[in-house]
C-alpha cells in the first residue's frame, strides 16, 4: 500500500511536526507514506469571490501535479461524508491512496472533481496543520488494525 498526503503550505510549528514525524515513523512500518507539501498562494486578507477562485485554482494546479492516474484521491472537505473508523479502514484498503488537504480557502473545483471520495472529519473548520495530525492518527489506526 502506498499513501500520499498532499497539503497546501508548510507546517512550521514544532508541536505539529513532531507529532507528524511520530505518526509517519509508525505508519511506514505498515505502508509506504509520502508527505507532499505544495506552496500556498500568497494573497491579501480581503479577496473577492473571483480572487478566491483564482487562488484555489493555482493551489489546485500544484496539488493535481502531485496526483498520479493510479491514485485513489480522497479530498478532505467540510462538505464531504462523515464516516466511522471501519469505513475509513475500508477506504484505506485501496492500493494507492492520496489524501488532499487544501489551504485556508479550501480546495479548487478541479481537485474536487478529480477526487474519488470526499471526506469530512467534522462540520467545523480546523487549521490544515491540525487536520494533517488528525488524518495521520486515523491512518495509523487503520494500517495497524
Amino acid at each position: 500500500m502506498h499513501i500520499k498526503i498532499i497539503t497546501v503550505g508548510k507546517i512550521k510549528e514544532k508541536f505539529y511536526t513532531s507529532q507528524i514525524d511520530n505518526f509517519k515513523k509508525t505508519i511506514s512500518k505498515f505502508a509506504s507514506i509520502e508527505l507532499i507539501e505544495v506552496a500556498d498562494e500568497k494573497c491579501p486578507e480581503k479577496l473577492s469571490e473571483k480572487e478566491m477562485i483564482q487562488v484555489k485554482d493555482k493551489e489546485g494546479e500544484r496539488i493535481l501535479s502531485k496526483i498520479s492516474s493510479d491514485d485513489y484521491v480522497i479530498a478532505l472537505a467540510i462538505e464531504g461524508k462523515m464516516i466511522g473508523s471501519d469505513k475509513f479502514k475500508q477506504i484505506m484498503s485501496k492500493n494507492q491512496v492520496a489524501f488532499v488537504i487544501g489551504g485556508s480557502l479550501g480546495l479548487s473545483s478541479h481537485v474536487m472533481k478529480r477526487s474519488n471520495y470526499q471526506l469530512s472529519f467534522s462540520k467545523m473548520t480546523f487549521p490544515h496543520q491540525l487536520m494533517k495530525v488528525v488524518l495521520m492518527e486515523q491512518i495509523e489506526s487503520a494500517v495497524k488494525a
